[in-house]
């Protein structure tokens, strides 16, 4: 049994061809959508963030929103970019958006990766510390919000305040319970999957991952999950950890489907670099008719370790179109291969 949940980049482009032309859109659409997800039995409603482009940056609006319309489905990013967050502005935010959802918050967070522009992280006012590269900052960053969520106090009171102070050092408000053990990492090597673990976050892996051995993309995300797993074992964790796979999957079952995807479905994995000195391995894409799109998945060695599989969506295609990619996953795929 797996959780299956959607991805979302949020598109956006005055296009002929987009249902999704403006931010405005894209915003309403994607709160549109996680409804009716929810009321197909779907079980996860995730958005991608990203900065100066013309897609989703600013996830908590369109969280709470969602949290606000909806009731059982979980709601999360994939992933913020901590390079561009203040930790502490963060929380409360995130401490908003978990409780008007009732607790349903499955935040993805990472060090970031490349973006629309130079640095642009120094735009919103940050720089690494001396001796730090932007990653590290990035990391640093999560380490001070994983700190600060768990509640305990560390603010000196005004001694003549607005509002009376319960006692001791002051909190970050509202503090939402339980958000800590919610937070996810974005990995994309063995080793930062390694620290999530260390840290007690749970793990997103996507559709790219560092060429650590030149093997298969599955094999080489499985590898890396397994060592997650190894490694949240050995810190002693008590809870269980989560661990989510992305990937792109089209069940071709009318001449819609074929017309949109029959003729590029991406076979094999792919190489490129994300970064100057580290080359990247890229999933192959998954389009087929249901009885093949079965046989291969059920090949596909990194979900079968996932507990959670996100099925990036194309968004500027509109609701309803991605309803019925979604609901033909839940039934021509899921049963078959014991995911539901």
């Amino acid at each position: 049994m797996k959780k299956i949940g959607f991805l979302s980049f949020g598109h956006w482009n005055n296009h002929p061809g987009y249902q999704a032309r403006t931010a405005s859109d894209t915003l309403l659409q994607s709160i549109d959508l996680a409804v009716a997800a929810e009321e197909i039995g779907l079980d996860g409603a995730y958005f991608r963030v990203h900065h100066f482009a013309q897609q989703l940056a600013s996830p908590f609006p369109l969280l709470s929103a969602i949290g606000a319309k909806t009731n059982k489905i979980e709601i999360g990013t994939g992933v913020i970019d901590m390079r561009y967050e203040n930790p502490l502005y963060m929380i409360e935010d995130a401490g908003a958006a978990d409780l008007i959802s009732g607790g349903r918050l499955q935040l993805g967070i990472s060090r970031g990766s490349p973006e629309q522009v130079i640095d642009g992280w120094r735009y919103l006012g940050y720089e690494p510390e001396e001796g730090d590269t932007d990653a590290d900052m990035g990391r640093k960053k999560a380490l001070d919000f994983l700190e600060r969520l768990k509640g305990e106090g560390f603010a000196e009171p005004n001694p003549y305040p607005m509002f009376p102070n319960p006692p001791g050092l002051l909190r970050l408000e509202p503090h939402s319970e339980g958000l800590r053990e919610r937070i996810w990492w974005g990995a994309a090597s063995n080793a930062t999957a390694i620290w999530a673990a260390e840290n007690g976050m749970h793990l997103q892996s996507s559709t790219l991952k560092y060429d650590e051995n030149g093997k298969p993309f599955h094999i080489q995300q499985a590898e890396q999950i397994r060592l997650y797993k190894e490694a949240w074992k050995k810190a002693g964790h008590t809870r269980e950890p989560r661990v989510s796979v992305s990937r792109s999957i089209f069940a071709l079952v009318n001449d819609q489907d074929r017309y949109y995807f029959g003729q590029d479905g991406k076979g094999t994995d792919s190489f490129g670099y994300i970064e100057r000195d580290k080359r990247a391995i890229f999933g192959k894409s998954y389009a087929a008719e249901p009885d093949k799109l079965i046989a291969e998945l059920a090949q596909d060695e990194a979900i079968q370790e996932a507990d959670t599989l996100l099925l990036t969506i194309p968004n500027t295609l509109g609701v309803d179109y991605n309803m019925h990619v979604l609901s033909s996953i839940l039934q021509y795929i899921a049963p078959a291969l014991g995911w539901r």
